[in-house]
């Protein structure tokens, strides 16, 4: 019997906690939250990641009385809570102000290579990658640097690739009050690239066409948009960021990595 994609029997589910993770298995569209997410304050829960964080770092054998240690747990916690994983709290969701489109504009609005960092939610180690945002008005408008800002909110979380490229579609299609939003990710993750397979090569592209999206000849309009010119052509070319990008993480990998 198959359940979700996987062999099973009503008891027993022929899948490795390592093989779940490695799959890079998505179980929601909603990032799983308990229901007591949010009882405790960010203070609180600093205190307690630091405490926790403590103990994996004694569980190694680290010497947190060493100067360069003592600090490191609270620094993590800290870290964890108000950076990297601040967008699993919705009050920290960006305050948007929607705008009349006085100019009439009813093209397509693309905003594109929006860096994001992420974590993978079955690793916790970085995912690096570019968002590409485009949404056609029903007669509302928001600042550029907000669609940014949405992106990464949703990224400030444990994450899979896949459910980031809809919580951001979703998100954008509630607040521009319209359905026609597209979303493409090319992102590279460090669970592949730094451990497992050790593949720097690949990269991961998920994307999420809603309402006039959906018909090919808008969809490749918005795909066709220029990136950035290339130093060798001058022209707009995607592939050279792309390659740059692999570059340095073939860099990274070789020398500092191994």
């Amino acid at each position: 019997m198959k359940q979700n994609g996987f062999h099973a029997s009503p008891t027993h589910l022929e899948i490795t906690i390592d093989e779940l993770g490695d799959e890079h298995i998505s179980t929601s569209v909603d990032t799983p939250l308990r229901a007591d997410a949010f009882d405790l304050t960010d203070e609180q829960k600093i205190q307690q990641i630091a405490e926790h964080f403590g103990q994996i770092m004694d569980i190694l054998g680290l010497d947190r009385n060493d100067d360069s240690l003592s600090g490191t747990p609270h620094r993590v916690a800290k870290m964890y809570v108000k950076e990297i994983f601040s967008g699993l709290n919705p009050q920290n969701f960006p305050d948007i102000k929607l705008f009349e489109n006085k100019y009439k504009y009813n093209q397509m609005l693309v905003e594109k290579n929006i860096l994001f960092y992420s974590n993978c939610e079955h690793h916790f180690v970085p995912i690096i990658g570019k968002a590409h945002v485009a949404y056609i008005s029903s007669g509302k408008v928001i600042g550029l640097s907000k669609i940014n800002r949405i992106v990464q909110h949703f990224a400030k979380r444990p994450q899979v690739q896949e459910r980031l490229t809809m919580q951001i579609t979703k998100a954008l299609q509630d607040v521009l009050e319209t359905q026609d939003v597209a979303v493409v990710i090319d992102a590279t993750h460090l669970c592949v690239s730094s451990r497992g397979v050790k593949d720097v090569n690949s990269s991961t592209v998920t994307a999420n066409y809603c309402g006039k999206f959906e018909d090919e000849t808008t969809k490749k309009e918005f795909l066709k948009k220029p990136v950035r010119n290339c130093e060798k052509t001058d022209q707009y070319c995607y592939p050279c960021i792309v390659g740059m990008e692999k570059h340095i993480l073939q860099y990274v990998y070789h020398n500092i990595l191994e």
